[in-house]
């Protein structure tokens, strides 16, 4: 009995010692895993500062050959070379790794008994079995891959929303229509274009026995979906640096902000196109509308809410005036509210690359206006900031990914017919389309903007946020990795090329913002309030944009006076019937902006009757007099007795009006619009 009892305490002194080992051996691991999960943010900071540093030291010498993008992927690129090559294997699994056979596909998630303790494993995706001694086995190689959903929900976010905060709206809605037309048509046009010549692609490889897996003709469309979004940030940073044409700069940055979120949606509506019968990848009508659909539904949708949350945002800003005392809380309630939208459309179902660009713009012109000064300035901090380190991480990680990631698969063939496709798509989305367009556009495309418009189309971080997040077959994983190059090649030759090509081009430069546009008579529609006519103004109204027009006045007589503290008072724009509600929906701040405009001792006052009317640098009131010549060249306005109103820039208008709004008058408003929608 004695024994016995001896025996049975030794065997449960083992087991518990056993355990002792185990949990300290799972303590270390956790350890370690800490450490390296350490080090591999720490690699990713030194990236961005030793890129911040280049970059300081490029634009003291005036370097404009290699953008800052291109240089974070280099150090990407020479980080990747030195953890796939230069560290040595840490993993402790060097056996063979045990067989097993499922009925079915393999699961998410993996349950495993193992002498009476239960063991959860997570799939991580599929190893090549070429590189399992050498990749799978490099822990650290394994982990600096990171998961795709944290480029879509936490680098894409400030990516998207500091484009439409930042918009430049004045040349924006000046070339609206041709940015619509590029975005949307002209997205359509390459998506197609390089989606067909990509099925020839694969059809040459399946001949020449290149092709080792299924690729079907919606998947070559989808690549082409994922690769029409341009991303042109580097031509736009020269642009922006050297001060050149404000409408190609508007044209090229329009067209690549829309066209991502074009791009995103239409490559989900490719996803979803599923035809009826046991064949699902041939030609179906039903299905081709369905998906035509879901584009429309998703894109709408995505839309309304992001211009929802921005209108919510700019009521809560409205309402809590005293949020003004705490600049603090004010910012951190913005930045919330607007990374919220992003994840809110991605919940039900939209998308939030599309939902966060019109909140973006939507908070620029509601809610930036309800904002205390200091939170102005904090928000537009706030973001720069985040695009900046946003935009540089995702372009070094693309460097790193080209040696890190453990499923890439490089064709020749299939590479060298994608450049050529992207190529021919450019070219058949600008020249059919320029050409369209200058059929209707006043101030034409010319040959010049629209072979840098060709040259400009660049691929970056959109395209490859949308290759990376799928990458479980053969045709996503070959996708993956000639856009991974695409990107690279644009990025480097076409970004390095930017300041020659401006030069053979003949492209002005140096131009300032506020006089690009000669101050000639159709270059902005006029409105009286009276009805009466300013000479010349029957002909530039016939030529406006009918629905701009009608939106801004809309927008400036009614939605800004509600959501915003500026704009004229609803008691003076609502009916006399409406004076309860106008009184109960307008600010004190409007009322006390109104008055201010009230002084005697401005020459702002006009009666109910008088309006001022603005062509390029000269301003008009209703009763005709006006400012030209030398005078209007120098900026100056004129009023009603031919005294000077003070400086008339577009630059000026466009922060009075779309900012502020108080240059109001007394029961009518200052109210200047583009004449040239450009179709």
């Amino acid at each position: 009995m004695c024994y016995t009892n001896t025996v049975a305490f030794s065997v449960s002194g083992l087991k518990a010692e056993d355990d002792g080992m185990e949990e300290l051996a799972t303590e270390k691991e956790a350890e370690e895993s800490h450490r390296q999960d350490s080090v591999n943010l720490l690699t990713f900071i030194l990236l961005l500062t030793l890129t911040i540093l280049t970059i300081w030291l490029f634009k003291h010498r005036r370097v404009r050959f290699l953008h800052e993008t291109g240089l974070a992927m280099i150090y990407g690129l020479l980080v990747g070379v030195i953890l796939r090559y230069g560290i040595p294997a840490t993993s402790y699994h060097n056996k063979t790794p045990p067989s097993c056979s499922l009925k079915e596909g393999p699961a998410s998630t993996l349950l495993l008994n193992v002498s009476g303790k239960f063991f959860e494993y997570t799939l991580k995706g599929e190893i090549n079995s070429r590189e399992i001694h050498n990749v799978e086995q490099n822990d650290m190689l394994r982990k600096v891959t990171f998961d795709p959903e944290v480029f879509f929900n936490i680098l894409l976010p400030p990516i998207i929303f500091h484009a439409g905060y930042s918009l430049k709206k004045r040349h924006f809605f000046r070339n609206l229509g041709s940015i619509i037309t590029y975005a949307f048509l002209g997205t359509a046009i390459s998506c197609f274009v390089i989606g067909n010549l990509m099925y020839g692609v694969v059809k040459l490889m399946q001949v020449v026995g290149q092709l080792t897996d299924k690729f079907y003709y919606t998947d070559c469309l989808f690549f082409g979906a994922i690769i029409s979004a341009t991303d042109p940030v580097t031509v736009l940073a020269i642009f922006n640096e050297l001060h050149a044409d404000g409408d190609l700069y508007a044209l090229l940055f329009g067209e690549s902000v829309m066209n991502d979120a074009v791009a995103i949606v239409l490559s989900s509506s490719i996803v979803a196109y599923q035809p009826s019968g046991t064949n699902t990848h041939m030609f179906d009508a039903s299905a081709f509308f369905k998906s035509v659909g879901v584009f429309l539904g998703i894109f709408s949708g995505s839309f309304l809410m992001g211009a929802a949350t921005g209108v919510v945002t700019a009521l809560i800003s409205f309402s809590f005036t005293k949020l003004h005392c705490f600049p603090l809380l004010e910012t951190a309630l913005f930045f919330l509210m607007s990374w919220s939208t992003f994840l809110l459309a991605e919940a039900c179902g939209f998308t939030g690359v599309v939902a966060v660009l019109f909140c973006g713009i939507t908070q620029a012109h509601y809610t930036y206006n309800n904002l205390s000064e200091e939170s102005t300035k904090r928000t537009k901090q706030l973001f720069e900031v985040l695009h900046f380190l946003a935009e540089n991480f995702i372009f070094s990680y693309m460097g790193l990914a080209l040696f890190t990631f453990q499923n890439h698969i490089f064709s020749p063939i299939f590479i060298l017919g994608a450049f050529i496709a992207i190529f021919i798509g450019r070219a058949l989305n600008i020249y059919p389309l320029s050409f369209l367009l200058n059929l209707g556009r006043r101030h034409k495309i010319k040959g010049n903007f629209q072979h840098m418009m060709m040259f400009a189309g660049l691929r970056g971080a959109m395209a490859f946020a949308l290759a990376i997040r799928d990458t479980a077959t053969y045709a996503r994983q070959m996708m993956f990795t000639t856009t991974l190059l695409i990107v690279f090649f644009t990025v480097w030759v076409f970004g390095g090329g930017t300041t020659p090509m401006l030069s053979w081009l003949h492209i002005r430069v140096d131009v300032d913002p506020d006089q690009d546009q000669q101050p000639c008579g159709d270059s902005f529609q006029v409105l009286q309030g009276d009805g009466s006519q300013a000479e010349g103004q029957s002909k530039t109204k016939q030529e406006s944009a009918w629905l701009f027009r009608l939106w801004y006045t809309f927008d400036h007589n009614y939605l800004k006076p509600i959501l915003t503290h500026s704009g004229p008072p609803l008691t003076s724009t609502l009916p006399s019937y409406c004076g309860p509600l106008a009184s109960c929906l307008t600010s004190p701040q409007a009322y006390e902006n109104h008055e201010q405009l009230r002084d005697p001792d401005t020459d702002l006052i006009r009666n109910d009757a008088d309006l001022t009317f603005t062509f390029g640098d000269t301003s008009i009131t209703a009763n005709g007099a006006s400012g030209g010549g030398a005078d209007a060249a120098g900026g100056s306005g004129w009023s009603a007795n031919g005294k000077r109103s003070g400086s008339t820039s577009e630059e000026a208008l466009e922060r009075e009006l779309d900012s502020r709004e108080q240059e109001l008058l007394s029961r009518g408003t200052r109210l200047v619009f583009p004449i040239e929608d450009h179709v």
